[in-house]
């Protein structure tokens, strides 16, 4: 027998996962920008243009119910590329769409696909390394993606004001057919996971967990905490440019500056995860975030609203969803580590559905700001609620 040693498997290179990753997300931030002249050229409101974010969040919610399962039982490679084709199709669409209504289709189906590299590209990471590995891979991606949500509104506002509201949608459509082919070439197809679940053994997970107060409480906590702020970002340019009549050019300035305290908060959260309970981190976390949105509202009623206390407030308060995010979930998957998969799957979907909701509330109103601050206000209350609720609730699920 040859002692020559065998070759290892080819791994998908992190670059591509992360970029896979990071364009489902990408194309909810970038698209903000452009909202208020989408509006004017379809002759639509501004509410039923904020309607194409409620509606990717929503896509964005459900897609991470259902890729896990499925790629568990057809591989990795296989969904991921079916994703990938569903959200350059739909890009495409969303790009040629004629009228408001077929843009929310559209994006509907975008989120739908964009959300199989959102799920599947961290699951390729974990099934191509040893756990210690796994974790390292894991940490280096997400520093590269959450690099996406600060860039979007800078990116997405200078496609706006270069070429107009369709090219952010052509953009969008043309990095899914690079996402498409690169995967297509560098995924290797034999990319599946080590065990398999059929739909019965998912759907016990699922209940198991729904029958959990802790995980409950965790869950609603952690999305109010976090998601919530889809509602400002939603709304930021009609609060910009109409209420403060700011220039648009300046919108993705300010929702970068915004979108970067989330990223600040959760890189002081990894420092101080090992010093302070969770728990503490968790609550207190929340207790900026809550303060954040009072400061907002409370210059919203008073008359006082204007760029700087706009920018200061919501930097605060994603700088303490950055801050209660990470130990939150940290929280849920501890509940029962035997289905950590399971939860992760349904804490997602908790998020996305909580952040949809929210920003859909956001453009039901003409006064956009007095909403976003009632709704943020609201979200920071039901969080303290959810993790006083998990805190005092049994452990196991």
């Amino acid at each position: 027998m040859s002692d020559t040693p065998l070759p290892e498997p080819r791994r998908a290179p992190l670059w591509l996962l992360a970029l896979i990753t990071f364009s489902g997300t990408l194309a909810m931030h970038v698209f903000v920008p452009a909202l208020p002249q989408a509006a004017a050229a379809l002759g639509a409101s501004p509410g039923s243009l904020q309607l194409t974010i409620s509606f990717y969040i929503a896509g964005l919610a459900v897609g991470q119910l259902v890729y896990g399962p499925l790629s568990d039982r057809y591989g990795r490679r296989p969904v991921l590329l079916a994703g990938l084709f569903l959200y350059t199709t739909a890009g495409l669409a969303a790009a040629l769409a004629p009228d408001a209504a077929s843009l929310i289709a559209a994006r509907l189906f975008q989120a739908l696909g964009g959300c199989a590299g959102l799920v599947l590209g961290r699951a390729i990471v974990r099934d191509g390394a040893a756990l210690s590995e796994a974790a390292q891979r894991l940490a280096t991606m997400n520093l590269m993606v959450a690099l996406g949500p600060g860039l979007a509104p800078l990116l997405g506002t200078a496609l706006t004001a270069a070429a107009g509201w369709r090219a952010v949608l052509w953009s969008l459509c043309g990095l899914g057919v690079l996402n498409a082919l690169l995967a297509w070439r560098w995924i290797p197809a034999g990319v599946a996971p080590a065990s398999r679940q059929d739909s019965g053994q998912v759907l016990r997970s699922y209940l198991r967990l729904l029958r959990s107060p802790a995980f409950l409480g965790y869950a609603l906590g952690g999305g109010c905490a976090t998601t919530s702020m889809y509602a400002f970002i939603a709304a930021a340019p009609f609060i910009i440019t109409g209420e403060l009549g700011r220039s648009s050019g300046e919108v993705g300035l300010y929702l970068a500056i915004v979108v970067f305290g989330i990223w600040l908060g959760s890189a002081c959260a990894s420092r101080l995860a090992r010093r302070v309970r969770l728990a503490r981190l968790m609550v207190r976390g929340n207790l900026v975030s809550l303060f954040g949105a009072s400061l907002f509202l409370a210059a919203v009623l008073t008359g006082t609203l204007g760029v700087a206390i706009t920018v200061i407030s919501m930097a605060l308060f994603t700088f303490g969803a950055g801050l209660a995010g990470p130990p939150a979930l940290a929280e849920a998957l501890s509940v029962n580590p035997q289905v950590a998969g399971s939860a992760s799957g349904l804490y997602g979907f908790a998020q996305m559905a909580i952040g949809a909701v929210c920003t859909a509330l956001s453009g039901a109103s003409r006064d956009h700001a007095l909403a976003v601050g009632l709704i943020l206000v609201s979200a920071g209350v039901l969080s303290q609620l959810g993790f006083l609720l998990a805190l005092r609730a049994p452990r196991r699920a």
